[in-house]
């Protein structure tokens, strides 16, 4: 079986990665936008070799692994390029705009829209990592739109994984993610901007951070390539979480200004009840 990776980064790689662990017997050709990591993917193995304008009709199966911005440029010239028989799937995190953009075209069935909820706040070819998949959720849209028998394979593959299979609409789907995800990312991208303005002393915020505050501003560390675009994607959903979530801040700042600190508590123990859902998900 031949695989193709567009994106050899943290997801594109860690596919490559979980196909030579899971699928007997696949060839690995990849693609990177930066030849720097074109090059340490052939070095670290993850990738037997190039994937090509030329070559997009012999792979079995392609993986778009970039960011959603660059996923609607290129998803309609791919679908018109693979062969009959091949399964084009992408890992983005958004998904309403990219179903509708292919919705009309004719090799329509030969599409899957998915979404691996897992990553970490590193990049590149040497963040691939074979068992990044492995426990986590796969979210899959409109897969009443994709060929059975090739949805049947990508299902068994991702189960081989070990991953969790999870079925949603592309609306919902934005929706959600702009609570548990996308708005994690902002929030960690601003406090990192505030304390990098108000504490001037490096030093000092290396000495007196704690793992609470490196926990929080971990993703702070993602890729600004990668998220701005899904920012403008999923502009409608974070907006309306944005507003929830200043409100609570604002809330939050004027109970303090009130001096009222037993609302205040009040408040951090029904929040605590989120530990329950937390450890669903571990």
């Amino acid at each position: 079986m031949k695989i193709g990776i567009i994106g050899l980064g943290l997801i594109g790689g860690s596919f490559a990665l979980s196909a030579k662990k899971s699928i007997p017997d696949c060839s690995l050709y990849g693609t990177d936008n930066n030849p720097v990591h074109q090059k340490e993917a052939y070095q670290l193995g993850i990738i037997n070799k190039s994937l090509t304008p030329s070559n997009y009709s012999q792979m079995d199966v392609i993986i778009l692994a970039v960011p959603v911005n660059a996923v609607l440029e290129i998803i309609l010239p791919l679908l018109d390029q693979i062969n009959d028989n091949a399964l084009l799937i992408d890992v983005g995190s958004t998904k309403e705009i990219i179903c509708e953009k292919v919705k009309l075209h004719s090799k329509r069935n030969q599409f899957l829209a998915t979404h691996p909820i897992a990553g970490t706040e590193f990049s590149g070819p040497s963040a691939a990592n074979e068992n990044l998949y492995k426990g986590k959720a796969q979210i899959l849209c409109e897969v009443n739109k994709t060929r059975p028998d090739l949805l049947e394979w990508a299902v068994q593959w991702f189960k081989n994984m070990e991953m969790r299979i999870q079925e949603m609409g592309p609306i919902e789907h934005d929706q959600h993610i702009a609570y548990v995800s996308h708005i994690s990312h902002i929030s960690s991208f601003m406090l990192g901007k505030t304390v990098m303005e108000k504490e001037k002393d490096e030093k000092a915020i290396f000495d007196m951070a704690g793992s609470g505050f490196a926990s929080t501003v971990r993703l702070a560390k993602s890729s600004p390539s990668m998220w701005a675009p899904i920012f403008m994607q999923n502009k409608k959903n974070i907006l309306d979480v944005l507003t929830e979530y200043i409100s609570n801040l604002e809330e939050f700042k004027q109970l303090m200004q009130a001096n009222d600190y037993e609302s205040i508590y009040q408040k951090i123990e029904h929040t605590n009840t989120i530990k329950r859902i937390l450890e669903g998900i571990k």
